[in-house]
C-alpha cells in the first residue's frame, strides 16, 4: 500500500479529516457490535499510521518498521466490516467521500495481499462462473420455468425494446426469485417488449469492486454492453440497486437509457399501463443503500406505493438518506455472516416501530436479509419488493 494508490483529492481528504466522531455516530456496524474500531474515523486514523510507516518521512530518516502481521489484520478487518452504505459519507460535515475511500483502500489491501480468504472465493466464482455464487451461468434464467404462464421463449428474445438485467441474487435465491417473477408479469399486463439475458448476462460487477478487485471489472462491463446492444434494446431496467448504481457510475452507456425498475414501474403507472385493484395495506417503505443514498433516488418507490388505491405509506424513524442499513451490502455477509444479522436486527426493529403491516422495499438483497432475519427469529412482518407490492394490487 503507498500513497500512489490514492488520488490527490482523497489525500487531501484524509489530512482534512476533523476526527468528529459523527461517522461513527450513523455506522451500522458500530452499532450491531458495539466496536468503535469498525467506524469510519477509526478506519482513517489506521489508514494514515499505514501510510506513514510505509511510505513516510519517518520511515526515510528512521527507518520506521513496516506494519506487523497482526497490524495488518486489525486494519484489514476494520476496511472489509463495512457494509458501504454510505451513511458515513452523507454525515461527514466536510464532506469527503468515504464511500469511494473505502473501495480504493479495499482494492490496495488486495494488492498487498492483506485481505479476507473470502476475497479469493469471490474472484474465483467470478472469473469461473460470471456470478458471485459460482452457479452455473447457464442457469440464470431458470426462474422462468417456476412462472404459472411463461411463453415457449422464456422471455429471452433474439431482439426487444428492454432488457430486464435480471442480477445475481434474484436469478438464483429461491427467496428472491419471487421479484423478477413479479416484474415479467407487470410487463406482460402492461404490454412491454422486454428479454432477459440468460445466460449472456453477466455479474454487473459489483462484489468485485467491493472486495478490491477492480481489475477483473472492465471485463464484465464490456461483455453485458456488448450483451445489451446485440439485443437491439433501447432501455435496460434492473430491480437490483447494486446493478443499476453500477451500470450509472461505471458503464459508458450513453446510447442507452437505463432506470431501475422503481422508475420503470412509475412511468408505466403514471401512463395508465398496469390495471391497479384496491389493496387494503400499511406498509413502510426501505431504502436501499445504492438506490437512496447511492443514485438519490427516494420518491420514486414513494410514488409507486401511493399510486395504489388503498395502501397507505408509513415512513420508519429512520428513511430516506437516514434510512438504516439492512446489513445485506459490501458483500459483508460473505466476511461476517454474524455481524450482517446483527445489522440486519437494528434494522427489523426500526421498521416494528411503525406498526406497518408489511416492509416494502426495492432491493432483491435487501428483501433477502431482512425476510432471512425475520424468519429464523420468528418476526410476524411481511417483507416484499415493491414489484411484489404491484403485484399483489395487479388488476384483472
Amino acid at each position: 500500500m503507498t500513497d500512489h494508490n490514492f488520488s490527490v483529492q482523497q489525500l487531501l481528504e484524509m489530512a482534512a479529516c476533523t476526527n468528529c466522531q459523527m461517522c461513527a455516530d450513523v455506522c451500522p456496524a458500530v452499532k450491531a457490535s458495539q466496536k468503535g474500531d469498525l467506524s469510519a474515523v477509526a478506519r482513517m486514523q489506521g489508514l494514515k499510521k499505514i501510510l506513514k510507516r510505509r511510505t513516510g518521512l519517518l520511515r526515510k530518516l528512521f527507518g520506521v518498521a513496516e506494519p506487523t502481521a497482526e497490524q495488518w489484520q486489525e486494519f484489514s478487518n476494520s476496511v472489509f466490516r463495512c457494509t458501504l452504505c454510505g451513511n458515513c459519507h452523507e454525515v461527514c460535515p466536510i464532506g469527503i467521500d468515504l464511500k469511494e475511500l473505502w473501495l480504493s483502500i479495499r482494492e490496495d489491501l488486495v494488492n498487498v495481499k492483506q485481505f479476507p480468504k473470502k476475497i479469493n472465493m469471490i474472484r474465483n466464482n467470478l472469473e469461473e462462473s460470471h456470478n458471485v455464487f459460482d452457479e452455473d451461468n447457464e442457469e440464470r434464467a431458470d426462474w422462468v420455468e417456476d412462472m404459472r404462464a411463461a411463453p415457449d421463449h422464456g422471455y429471452q428474445k433474439d431482439r426487444a425494446e428492454v432488457v430486464y438485467f435480471t442480477g445475481c441474487v434474484a436469478a438464483y435465491f429461491p427467496l428472491a426469485q419471487k421479484i423478477p417473477i413479479a416484474l415479467a408479469e407487470i410487463f406482460e399486463a402492461a404490454g412491454v417488449d422486454f428479454t432477459l439475458m440468460g445466460e449472456d448476462e453477466w455479474c454487473c460487477g459489483f462484489p468485485l469492486i467491493g472486495a478490491g478487485l477492480k481489475d477483473l471489472f472492465q471485463e464484465f462491463v464490456d461483455h453485458n454492453l456488448e450483451a445489451v446492444r446485440a439485443k437491439g434494446a433501447k432501455k435496460v431496467i434492473f430491480a437490483c440497486p447494486s446493478c443499476y448504481a453500477m451500470w450509472q457510475e461505471h458503464y459508458p452507456h450513453e446510447e442507452i437509457d437505463i432506470a431501475h425498475a422503481s422508475q420503470y414501474l412509475l412511468e408505466l403507472l403514471q401512463a395508465g399501463r398496469i390495471p391497479l385493484k384496491e389493496t387494503k395495506m400499511t406498509v413502510t417503505y426501505h431504502d436501499p443503500c445504492d438506490l437512496g443514498r447511492g443514485t438519490r433516488e427516494f420518491d420514486a418507490p414513494r410514488d409507486v406505493i401511493r399510486a395504489i388505491p388503498g395502501v397507505h405509506l408509513v415512513e420508519m424513524p429512520h428513511h430516506r438518506e437516514n434510512c438504516l442499513c439492512c446489513g445485506g451490502g459490501g458483500n459483508l455477509e460473505m466476511i461476517d455472516a454474524k455481524l450482517s444479522t446483527a445489522i440486519a436486527k437494528n434494522k427489523i426493529d426500526d421498521v416494528l416501530q411503525t406498526g406497518a403491516d408489511a416492509v416494502v422495499t426495492s432491493c432483491q438483497q435487501c428483501v433477502r436479509t431482512m425476510t432471512t432475519y425475520a424468519k429464523r427469529n420468528k418476526v410476524p412482518l411481511q417483507v416484499m419488493d415493491i414489484t411484489q407490492l404491484i403485484k399483489t394490487a395487479l388488476g384483472d
